[in-house]
């Protein structure tokens, strides 16, 4: 089985900045790409989708029902549905309740700009038991364009994103609300402080909205704010080795 086994892909969402670079990216392995986006109509739908392989749905969660109900008609049964949302549960649920097609979901691990030392991964999720040659079929697809792929479920997938985006951005906004009450603390910036400041910058100022969308989205980011805050209670409680400790897991393996 390879890549090959998709030759033709519409993207819906093809003019917004993941879309297109996954169009770009399939468009240089020599795929057929068809660009979908607003506002859709019967005639592009029919001629875009009705022989396609890949549907590539890029477009916001919120928006996924309503996009949804308008392009499965078109599809022929055998197209692989497939998103590349930053929550998986409930766009996956959307998808497999909506199609009886392959469903196929992925989390690219990346934005539009990726960072010269950050290899970009993609996880993949088959949508049913029955769809794990289809999520073959698009590991093998993103493969080919030069990205590192893992299979997991759209269950462990939101579990981990909750923290990995979900509380970093609670987490952020908590800290930096609470160190705002500190009269005249912007004469106190140390570089540690600036780094944290610089890093949390477009989170807060650009994408706000998408990360709140995000957050809201992930059915574990209550649990997780409840974990996070019974190590905030450790920490008030003044034992800090021990969190320090556990916090050293991320270097431990490192080779020396």
């Amino acid at each position: 089985m390879t890549e090959a086994d998709i030759h033709t892909i519409a993207i819906a969402g093809a003019s917004g900045q993941m879309g297109g670079l996954f169009f770009k990216a399939f468009a240089d392995l020599g795929r057929t790409v068809i660009a979908l986006d607003l506002p859709y109509t019967e005639d592009t739908l029919r001629e875009a989708l009705t022989d396609c392989d890949m549907l590539l749905l890029s477009v916001p969660v919120t928006a996924m029902k309503s996009v949804l109900d308008q392009v499965v008609p078109y599809l022929n049964g055998t197209t692989i549905l497939c998103d590349v949302g930053s929550v998986k549960m409930l766009p996956m649920k959307a998808m497999t309740e909506s199609y009886d097609g392959p469903v196929v979901g992925t989390h690219p691990l990346f934005g539009p700009v990726i960072p010269e030392d950050f290899t970009p991964k993609i996880a993949v999720a088959p949508g049913r038991e029955t769809d794990t040659d289809a999520a073959n079929k698009v590991t093998s697809l993103m493969q080919a364009c030069g990205y590192d792929c893992f299979s997991t479920t759209a269950e462990d997938h939101d579990r981990s994103m909750a923290f990995v985006q979900g509380l970093n951005f609670t987490s952020t906004v908590a800290f930096l609300a609470a160190a705002r009450d500190v009269e005249g603390i912007d004469n106190f910036i140390t570089p540690s402080f600036k780094r944290r400041l610089d890093s949390a910058r477009k989170m807060l100022t650009q994408d706000t909205e998408l990360f709140e969308i995000i957050s809201e989205s992930n059915p574990f980011l209550q649990e997780v704010n409840r974990k996070f805050m019974s190590y905030l209670s450790l920490a008030a409680g003044g034992d800090l080795d021990l969190l320090a400790d556990r916090a050293q897991w991320w270097w431990r393996n490192e080779t020396s």
